[in-house]
């Protein structure tokens, strides 16, 4: 699903590659970057993709967000191929679905939230939970409007932003879901609705990237993730984990309960959680029933195979060999230099051609360099961003310590030297 040149090099990168043919199920446009879902004519279209092909077809595979990891299992169901059912990934991608059973699951590491219909609510209406807490659709992806409310104002603007948008996530997800076995609990959810949660970002986050074959469930990574100054916008990854391993196996622990709670079988997933050292409390912030993008260049530096072998294996009925431990770096980051602040009438004055950052990548052994930004383009029209900051380019590193990653990193990113509207640099 989206088949893009960055992650066709990783998937190549894999163990046993050139067994492999891997081919495009609709287009990285049409599933991650179009201002409208049409989830009947994408399945549509990829069913007659998928009659046309003249060999067998051994799986199906993606690793983007909404809607694409909700189509899978409908068209691996009726090919007949290896995955999880659609109730199991939309009990971990409907947010308000997946609070309800998590809290069955392991009630202690789920905050207060609650069902909000954004028609339904006026601005004299009371809040659905106490300031401060998160407003967000039900499903979308990339934190797309998802909204820090702290006071009345910041709800009803919350609002307003969500009532215009909210359609193109949900009009697909009710396509969906209308091809589920729903219970009673969820079955009347249709609509456009939001889920309502207290805060949770106290403490340091970090998330499980694991799988499930034949219902055993493994973890076998754990990355740290940094939030900027905001507090909310991710700026970095770091891989392995920085975490006690006292608080690494509770975290195991709980969503080994979880995935089995919600029946998740045949698929890699990953999970988020929080640690509070100070109340020394573990809490769950979300599951997603796929492997992570941004993580795969980070166990390829470490373990020297990209965990998209984790993916090609589980779908093919074999159980993973992972993690490798093969790698040529020690520790590997992702860093997402970001612009905060409402910019949007900046306009980008300068940035390094393609020629320029392949020459930067030389040198620093390890690095890929991608910016979001190009000459001419006005901040209003990212892409990359979410209602707090742009996030400008992705730096992909790799290191024998953890102070020689943010080092490289300060450094190629002067070298890079963003400019907007004749500024002379803008810091991150």
């Amino acid at each position: 699903m989206g088949l893009d040149p960055f992650n066709l090099k990783l998937l190549r990168a894999v163990r046993n590659a050139d067994a492999y043919a891997f081919h495009e199920l609709l287009t990285l446009d049409e599933i991650v970057s179009s201002p409208r879902f049409d989830v009947p004519a994408l399945l549509d279209k990829a069913r007659a993709t998928l009659r046309a092909f003249p060999d067998p077809v051994d799986a199906i595979v993606g690793y983007w967000d909404f809607p694409s990891v909700l189509m899978m299992p409908i068209l691996r169901r009726e090919w007949g191929l290896r995955g999880p059912s659609l109730e199991s990934v939309l009990r971990c991608e409907h947010k308000y679905w997946s609070r309800l059973a998590q809290a069955e699951a392991v009630p202690d590491l789920v905050p207060p939230f609650a069902l909000v219909d954004p028609f339904a609510v006026s601005r004299r209406d009371p809040p659905p939970l106490d300031y401060p807490f998160w407003l967000k659709p039900v499903t979308a992806h990339s934190s797309l409007l998802g909204y820090r409310i702290r006071t009345r104002g910041d709800f009803a603007q919350a609002l307003d932003a969500i009532r215009a948008g909210i359609h193109r996530f949900t009009d697909p997800l009710d396509a969906l879901m209308g091809y589920a076995d729903l219970p009673d609990a969820v079955a009347g959810l249709d609509g456009p609705q939001c889920i309502a949660e207290a805060i949770i970002s106290q403490g340091r986050q970090c998330t499980l990237e694991g799988y499930v074959f034949d219902g055993t469930v493994e973890i076998y990574g754990i990355v740290d993730s940094i939030r900027g100054r905001n507090r909310s916008s991710l700026e970095r990854y770091e891989y392995p984990s920085s975490l006690p391993e006292r608080i690494k196996g509770r975290m195991r622990d709980a969503a080994t309960r979880v995935v089995a709670h919600i029946g998740l079988t045949d698929t890699p997933f990953n999970m988020e959680f929080f640690y509070d050292r100070d109340r020394d409390a573990i809490a769950l912030l979300e599951i997603n029933a796929r492997i992570s993008k941004s993580h795969s260049p980070l166990f390829d530096k470490v373990e020297g195979v990209p965990h998209k072998e984790v993916m090609i294996d589980v779908a093919l009925g074999r159980r993973p060999d992972y993690p490798a431990r093969r790698g040529r770096f020690r520790y590997a980051a992702k860093f997402m230099p970001r612009l905060y602040g409402n910019h949007d009438d900046w306009v980008v004055s300068h940035a390094p051609d393609e020629a320029t950052l392949r020459r930067l990548e030389a040198r620093v052994p390890g690095a890929e360099i991608e910016l979001h930004v190009k000459p001419g383009m006005r901040l209003a029209d990212m892409t990359m961003r979410d209602p707090y900051s742009y996030e400008l380019a992705t730096l992909f590193l790799g290191a024998d310590s953890r102070t020689a990653l943010k080092r490289d990193f300060a450094r190629l990113w002067r070298l890079i030297d963003l400019r907007f509207d004749g500024q002379e640099g803008v810091a991150a």
